[in-house]
This record gives C-alpha cells, structure tokens and sequence, in this order.
C-alpha cells in the first residue's frame, strides 16, 4: 500500500482540484511533505480532513473556524476515532444554532417565495424607511438579537429613610 499521495492523486481521490488543495495547505488547514524535487507528498489521512473541509464548507462553515477546528487534531499522528469524537462534540453546539437558524429562514420564507409581494405585513425582510438602522447592521428581524445593556440601578442614598441622590 502507498505511504503517500501525489497532489494530482489526493485531488482524484477528493475530488477537489489542485490548486484548492495548494489553498488549503497556504491556509495551515492540511500537511505536505516535500520530496528531494520539491513535489507535494501528503499523509492518506489528509483525505479525511479534505473531506471535513469541503463538508464544513457546503454548511456554511468559514475556512477560519475549519482551521481552528483542525488544529485541534493532533499533528504528530493520525486522529483517531475519539480525536473525531471530541471535534464533533465542541461544534455539535454551533452546528444545531445553524440548524435552527436555517430551519427559521426557510420558514419565514415559505410564505414569500414566488410571490413577489413579500407579504408586506408580515415580512421579516420588509424593513420601511430604513427604520431598523438604529439596531444594528444584519438583518435585525431574522437574526438573534443581543441582549440590551442592563440599566443601572437608580441612586439611593446611604440610609434607607433619606430621599435617593439626584441622578
């Protein structure tokens, strides 16, 4: 068996094209050797992480967090399958808020595709006058809203039976 993979045989097995692979490697998200005459060698187990990537990728995942991800995967040595496990369980929380936020998407717009009006009264896109510009950038009917900052507490005074400081 093969110890290693050319970058055209990683690319065939992948399905992901040369100059991606050459990508993902200035990116620190997969390893390659480097032969005598400076060619591309890369570990079997770079598959499994070109799979995971081009996965995470299709879910709308940025190649920034891809890489944090594998970083978290030892270097020294092939992952196994708990090494998986792990990475699986820190995003499991990410990856159902993507879910939720998706499946939220998809039903507020149920009632708005193919009909162009965009159901005016009820659309979380309508946005008249501009006049959500105050909250924030983003889509501020669709996307979580951050807490407001809590208000102080009005000033009293030191004893109990005094009238509260000025504010």
């Amino acid at each position: 068996m093969q110890e290693s993979l050319t970058i055209g045989q990683l690319a065939a097995r992948s399905g992901v094209a040369p100059s991606a692979l050459r990508y993902y490697e200035r990116l620190g998200l997969i390893r390659a050797d480097r032969t005598g005459g400076n060619q591309r060698r890369y570990a079997r187990t770079e598959l499994r992480r070109v799979a995971f990537i081009r996965v995470s990728q299709q879910v709308g995942i940025s190649l920034e967090e891809i890489r944090e991800a594998l970083d978290s995967l030892p270097a020294s040595r092939t992952p196994t399958a708990a090494d998986w496990a792990e990475l699986s369980t820190a995003w499991r929380a990410r990856l159902s808020e993507k879910i939720r936020l998706m499946s939220k998407l998809r039903d507020d717009l149920d009632g708005c595709i193919g009909c162009g009006c965009l159901s005016l009264q009820r659309c979380v896109l309508y946005n008249p006058d501009d006049k959500l510009s105050g909250e924030g950038p983003g889509a501020r009917l669709m996307l979580p809203r951050p807490e407001p900052a809590a208000r102080p507490a009005p000033a009293t005074s030191a004893c109990g039976d005094c009238a509260p400081a000025p504010a």
